[in-house]
């Protein structure tokens, strides 16, 4: 039996203009999760230290109103001190991007964290235990909710205080809209004018972008390429990994509901499941659905011989094995409308699980 985190449940409705994280954990998945350590499965060797790092995201901290979006404050003291007593290695996340696209190694069990949508939460709670614990992020900003000042975001100058202690700020667009679901203008639009507001509020424009809810494209992910950032990040579960699509990279997203110790560290230790050659190569899904899914595992790279796959509120799939290396994904359900997640997970040594996540999205 594999551990699958079933990731993406049911899609969050937008409330008074505020983000939710479209991660849900069903029940069930999630005690198969708690019951991981348990499980007897083969394993299949771990994979090479210094390719791969774990990138962390948060959003809002001690709101107890919004468990879907917020993490408890005695939580994230948890995962800090895991992080500060724990076998890791927190870096900037502009430097493990730089590490991974120049194939620059990494420590084993490297960290990046984020911080999406600059709530007031952050930076009253969570920025004060951050700076005190010396661990670097990155900070995603949504340029009107600064320029309008309101209630519940930080201003330009808390912005600015950060940003001048190291914080690393990244783009998150201007409005914060579901950008698949725009035009392609409005979505330039939204990129050159937050980059505008930036260069002139901060003095330059971030190198890092993270897309609205976690949905992509792969429309958008040529515009973020070629709008000059070095990276992009969706919301899904997953590993960052040399190969990975840097336009689209992987986050394990935290919240009250889910955002355990035992959650964090099983993601905080969790290997690349190095792949290429991955279908559908847009994640935005048209009149196909279901998509025709796989990827081919890197040659070098032991054959997942006890990998399983599952897809947020369809379950368990059917894998077909071409060969060694190609894996083929089989739903018998199209995806419903918005949000969908799949993940593929595999044990490794040490109760460690190789984990490939993808996101997709039904207009």
């Amino acid at each position: 039996m594999s551990l699958v985190n079933q990731c993406g449940g049911t899609d969050m409705k937008r409330k008074m203009g505020q983000s939710y994280i479209g991660v849900i954990l069903t029940k069930a998945a999630y005690a198969l999760l708690a019951a991981a350590a348990f499980v007897l499965t083969p394993e299949i060797p771990a994979a090479l230290a210094g390719d791969y790092a774990v990138i962390f995201m948060y959003h809002r901290f001690g709101e107890d109103k919004f468990p879907s979006t917020s993490i408890k404050l005695s939580q994230f003291e948890a995962h800090l001190a895991e992080l500060k007593t724990g076998p890791y290695t927190v870096l900037p996340v502009p430097e493990i991007i730089a590490r991974l696209k120049e194939k620059r190694a990494l420590p084993d069990r490297a960290i990046g964290l984020t911080i999406d949508d600059a709530y007031q939460s952050f930076y009253k709670q969570a920025w004060p235990r951050l700076k005190k614990a010396g661990i670097p992020l990155t900070l995603f900003v949504s340029t009107d909710a600064a320029d309008r000042k309101l209630g519940g975001y930080m201003t330009w100058d808390e912005i600015r205080e950060v940003a001048a202690a190291g914080v690393t700020i990244g783009h998150h667009t201007v409005h914060h809209q579901h950008l698949p679901r725009k035009d392609m203008n409005s979505n330039t639009w939204e990129i050159r004018n937050a980059r505008s507001r930036f260069e002139k509020e901060l003095g330059k424009a971030p190198s890092l972008f993270a897309y609205p809810y976690g949905e992509g494209s792969h429309a958008l992910e040529k515009l973020a390429k070629s709008s000059g950032f070095a990276a992009a990040f969706g919301q899904h579960s997953g590993v960052a990994h040399t190969t990975s699509n840097f336009f689209y990279l992987p986050r394990f997203a935290l919240s009250e509901n889910h955002g355990s110790l035992s959650r964090f560290k099983l993601g905080a230790n969790a290997l690349a499941l190095p792949v290429t050659d991955i279908t559908p190569v847009d994640s935005l899904i048209g009149t196909m659905n279901p998509p025709a899914m796989g990827f081919t595992v890197l040659p070098n790279f032991p054959g997942p011989k006890h990998l399983a796959c599952y897809i947020s509120r369809i379950g368990k799939v059917r894998l077909e094995r071409l060969g060694d290396i190609r894996i083929e994904i089989r739903s018998g359900k199209p995806f419903p409308r918005g949000r969908t997640r799949l993940n593929c997970t595999a044990r490794g040594k040490g109760n460690r699980w190789y984990w490939l996540g993808r996101q997709f999205f039904v207009k």
